[in-house]
């Protein structure tokens, strides 16, 4: 199942890409991001009205909190930097680039959390990462 998750998230995250450069033509990137994360913050928040029990906030543990915040601070960086890149660059390059995240994902999933290292895994990152630095050197 968590294919088909992902599989998902790629589609939209490739829908995101197209409508974030039309978007971002005429407008303050970061601006544009402000209104993005306006949009996901309603989204997501009506969602968890409608999903989730408001008392399971306040049982989140403190650890996790902390990592969660983390995350939106790192992913609130990232999207700064990603509709910068796609206002100035082009979205065919821009997207397979940012995707070296991937491959920066896999090296501190090995060396933070211990996951296991396969051929097959290298072998896909090396992929990413060769596809990434061709659109950098293009």
């Amino acid at each position: 199942m968590w294919q088909t998750y992902a599989l998902l998230s790629a589609f939209f995250a490739a829908l995101t890409v197209l409508f974030a450069k039309i978007g971002v033509k005429d407008v303050n990137s970061n601006l544009a991001t402000a209104v993005r994360t306006l949009v996901i913050l309603f989204i997501t928040w009506g969602i968890v009205f409608a999903t989730v029990e408001m008392r399971d906030i306040r049982s989140i543990p403190r650890w996790s909190l902390f990592f969660i915040v983390i995350s939106g601070i790192c992913t609130g960086a990232s999207w700064l930097f990603y509709f910068k890149a796609l206002q100035i660059g082009d979205a065919s390059k821009v997207a397979p680039v940012d995707k070296l995240s991937v491959v920066f994902t896999m090296l501190l999933a090995f060396v933070i959390l211990g996951e296991p290292v396969s051929g097959k895994v290298l072998l896909g990152g090396a992929l990413i990462a060769a596809g990434s630095i061709v659109m950098l050197m293009s």
